[in-house]
């Protein structure tokens, strides 16, 4: 993997790494939100919740449009499935997951 990609799964990561963020992506999972109505789900200043935005659209997690005086944010699924399922693949390959289910059905024995 190159080093921009590894710089980008990077971004991926450490934009997960807050539960506000977390719960942000969370919030969006059903569509589009208004900055406005993301912020007034969290107990935090309106300047906080758009910090945690940008750190989330840097990482390509969220995108922006505007419509009217309103931003509008939503989800970047295929971002978010793509940098975390990358790492996850290299960690914990789909071979390493059926060997081990193998190996405690043979520790098991017959049923």
């Amino acid at each position: 993997m190159e080093t921009d990609e590894l710089e980008q799964e990077a971004s991926v990561f450490r934009a997960l790494a807050d539960s506000t963020r977390r719960q942000i992506l969370e919030e969006l999972r059903s569509g589009e939100l208004a900055a406005g109505e993301i912020a007034a789900k969290f107990p935090i200043s309106g300047p906080s919740v758009s910090r945690h935005l940008g750190v989330l659209k840097a990482a390509g997690l969220v995108r922006e449009r505007r419509d009217a005086n309103r931003i509008m944010y939503s989800l970047v699924e295929e971002r978010l499935a793509l940098g975390v399922g990358r790492f996850l693949s290299a960690v914990c390959p789909e071979e390493a997951i059926s060997r081990r289910l193998r190996r405690r059905a043979i520790e098991r024995g017959p049923a």
